[in-house]
């Protein structure tokens, strides 16, 4: 189970990497037509950016929030031989939810969509980190 475990962790790697990917192409586009100059990007000064450059930055900041609570209960999980298939499929749910929180902010940007699915996955998150407690101290 520890391998499958693992494999949420790379999906979470690998949604911040695309998400990091395309803040670049975004500003460097933003920068071509001229919304954006250099002097702009000196001190990251993005204010003046269209919506969509603003918050795919955004969501890539959000990356290095909730999800690095996710991380260290993975490797808590893992170093404390306790991965099995729940924390797994819980795992796997909170990647799905995190893909498609990321999918609406850079996309659509719908404001409830967005929030429910920020609500669901800290849900999920905390249900994780009971069990984990549960199981560290009374399983």
């Amino acid at each position: 189970m520890d391998k499958w475990l693992l494999l949420t962790v790379f999906g979470q790697v690998l949604l911040t990497s695309v998400l990091l990917i395309l803040m670049g192409r975004r500003r460097f586009a933003a920068a071509r037509r001229g919304e954006l100059s250099m002097d702009a990007f000196a001190l990251m000064q993005l204010d003046k950016a269209n919506a969509q450059v603003i918050a795919t930055g955004r969501n890539f900041d959000n990356q290095f929030q909730m999800p690095m609570l996710y991380l260290f209960a993975v490797v808590f999980i893992l170093q404390q031989g306790l991965a099995d298939a729940s924390f797994v499929l819980m795992g796997a749910f909170y990647l799905l939810l995190r893909v498609f929180h990321a999918l609406i902010h850079t996309g659509s940007n719908r404001l409830r969509w967005r929030f429910r699915t920020f609500v669901y996955s800290c849900a999920v998150l905390w249900v994780i980190w009971l069990r984990l407690l549960w199981l560290l101290f009374f399983g």
